[in-house]
């Protein structure tokens, strides 16, 4: 018996969604090779970037990678008696009577089980938790995005991601990090529930 599922791989999942530090912050070089004149008003931002390398960002990520480490530790805990009782039936199980090794392994199951949904109960509430804080960081980064985007005097603003090729001069990223940095470095979360509709085993949050 074993649970496939772990957290670990549920916090690369999770932890994608707040970039490490790193990515880059200036202009992709994707399709610069097209050249071209930049397109007055036209401007770009790449998000994921801003979230990347702005402080806040990185804190966010790095407070998320603890709390799945916490938890992480307490499905642990709360697995590591459960596997030593199933080393041990196995150990017994050719000696033991038809009925025993049945009764033996359905209480078993039932305890894996319940190690499973507090697993994928702490997986929900990560979830909820990064989607938090990446909201969070949304809110503080939506002035300086403004500021930004009127002080280049932008008629439209693209997402840098999608771009395929050509001039990316006016690119608001550099500045909004700058600006982010300025405005706030890092933010507080805890744990959060998990939503009510998610289904499976409901629980409260850690702190």
């Amino acid at each position: 018996m074993r649970i496939d599922r772990t957290l670990s791989a549920v916090a690369a999942i999770l932890l994608a969604g707040l970039p490490a530090a790193g990515a880059h912050a200036q202009s992709s070089d994707n399709g610069s090779s097209f050249g071209g004149p930049a397109i007055s008003g036209v401007c770009f931002l790449s998000r994921e970037a801003i979230f990347a390398n702005a402080k806040v960002g990185q804190a966010a990520s790095a407070r998320l990678a603890q709390l799945t480490q916490q938890a992480q530790s307490e499905i642990d805990a709360e697995r590591k008696p459960i596997d030593a009782d199933v080393q041990t039936y196995r150990s017994q199980a050719a000696s033991l009577p038809a009925d025993q090794r049945q009764s033996r392994e359905q209480a078993l199951a039932q305890r894996m089980q319940k190690v499973q949904a507090d697993q994928n109960l702490r997986a929900r509430e990560l979830e909820a938790t990064r989607a938090k804080a990446m909201s969070q960081i949304g809110q503080y980064a939506q002035s300086v995005i403004t500021a930004a985007y009127q002080s280049k005097k932008c008629g439209l603003l693209l997402d840098r991601t999608v771009v395929l090729g050509g001039n990316t001069t006016n690119d608001l990223t550099p500045v909004v990090i700058q600006g982010l940095d300025a405005k706030v470095t890092t933010i507080s979360f805890n744990l959060e529930q998990a939503p009510a509709n998610s289904g499976g085993v409901s629980g409260g949050g850690q702190q």
